[in-house]
C-alpha cells in the first residue's frame, strides 16, 4: 500500500491509520516489525509527517482466513477462554502463514482448533510472535478487541515474558541488562542488528542461571520486543544463542533449533481482569542438551 502525504504534522502512525482501513494497533506493529518506509526510509511512530512524503505500507502478511486452511496440527494448549489462548509452541513450528508455509503453520492449527468465536467468526491474533524455531509460550487473541487490548498492553510493557537461553562461552557478571537499539540490518535483510541507523529502542535484562565449560544457561526478560530481540542482543555482545542458525558462529551443535525458550508470561486478562501466570518447561530436545552440558562440565572438572 502506498500513500502520498496531503497534509503536514501527524503522526506518522495516526496518518496511515486514518488515511487506510488499518487500526492504530495494526500500524503500530507494521512500524515496529520494519514493515513501513516513508521516502524510502524507516521511521518511528512519532515521525511527523510532511507534505509529499511517499509512505509504504507492506502488509503483504495481513491473511485472508477466508482462504486459508485449516490444518489438524496438535495444539499444546496450557489455557484457553472465549477471548484468548496460551499455546505452547513446540520448535519447529512456524507461526504465520507465507510463502513456503501456507498449510502447515500455527495460524492453521488454530483455525482448525476454534473455528467459530462468540461473534460467529474466528479471526487468531498473533499478538507477540515466536521466531520459527523458538519453543514456549505465546499469546493468541481470538478477536479484533482482544487483540488490539494485548497489542496495546505489549506495547506497554504491561505483559511480563521470560526466556531461557543456552549461550555460547561464559557470561561473567551475574545479571546485566542490553539497552541497544534493533533496526534491519543493512546488509542482510534477513537478519536484524543493533544500529543506530532508522532503529528502535530494544532492552533485554539477563541473569546467569548456571555455567558450563563453554556455555552459560541464562534467563532473559524482555522490556521491548524486537524482531529477533533476544537473539540481537546476545550475538551483540558476544554470547550468541547456541545453535543459532542465523546469528553467532552458525555451528550446529544438535539438529534442534536455536537453544531459546520462551519459559513464562504474565498479565492482567484485558477483559476479565484476572492475572494470568503460566510456566513452561523447554522441550526435550533443550533439556537433553543442558545435561550433556553438565555431563560436559563433570569431565572438565
Amino acid at each position: 500500500m502506498k500513500l502520498e502525504v496531503n497534509s503536514e504534522g501527524t503522526r506518522l502512525d495516526s496518518y496511515i491509520a486514518n488515511n487506510s482501513d488499518l487500526s492504530r494497533s495494526r500500524v503500530s506493529k507494521l512500524i515496529d516489525d520494519n514493515k513501513v518506509l516513508v521516502n524510502g526510509k524507516e521511521k518511528n511512530a512519532s515521525y511527523k509527517v510532511k507534505l509529499g512524503d511517499i509512505i509504504e505500507v507492506s502488509v503483504e502478511e495481513e491473511i485472508n482466513f477466508d482462504n486459508l486452511e485449516p490444518t489438524n496440527i496438535p495444539l499444546d494448549i496450557v489455557y484457553e477462554d472465549e477471548y484468548l489462548m496460551i499455546i505452547n509452541k513446540g520448535s519447529g513450528l512456524v507461526v504465520h502463514p507465507a510463502p513456503g508455509h501456507i498449510t502447515d503453520t500455527l495460524v492453521n492449527a488454530l483455525l482448525y482448533h476454534s473455528k467459530v468465536s462468540s461473534d460467529g467468526t474466528f479471526r487468531p491474533g498473533i499478538v507477540h510472535r515466536l521466531d520459527k524455531d523458538t519453543s514456549g509460550l505465546m499469546v493468541v487473541a481470538k478477536d479484533i478487541k482482544t487483540m488490539e487490548l494485548l497489542s496495546d498492553m505489549i506495547k506497554n510493557k504491561k505483559i511480563e515474558r521470560c526466556y531461557l537461553a543456552i549461550v555460547d562461552g561464559l557470561i561473567l557478571h551475574e545479571t546485566g541488562t542490553i539497552d541497544a537499539p534493533i533496526g534491519r540490518d543493512e546488509v542482510n535483510r534477513q537478519k536484524m542488528a543493533v544500529t543506530s541507523h532508522n532503529s528502535k529502542e530494544a532492552i533485554t535484562n539477563f541473569r546467569v542461571l548456571k555455567r558450563f565449560k563453554n556455555n552459560t544457561l541464562i534467563e532473559c526478560i524482555l522490556e521491548t520486543g524486537r524482531t529477533h530481540q533476544i537473539r540481537v542482543h546476545l550475538d551483540y555482545i558476544k554470547h550468541p544463542v547456541t545453535n543459532d542458525p542465523l546469528y553467532g558462529n552458525h555451528k550446529n551443535v544438535t539438529e534442534f533449533g536455536q537453544m531459546l525458550h520462551s519459559k513464562s508470561i504474565r498479565f492482567i486478562h484485558p477483559i476479565t481482569g484476572k492475572e494470568l501466570y503460566f510456566e513452561q518447561v523447554p522441550p526435550k530436545e533443550f533439556l537433553d542438551y543442558l545435561k550433556s552440558l553438565e555431563s560436559e562440565e563433570d569431565e572438565y572438572k
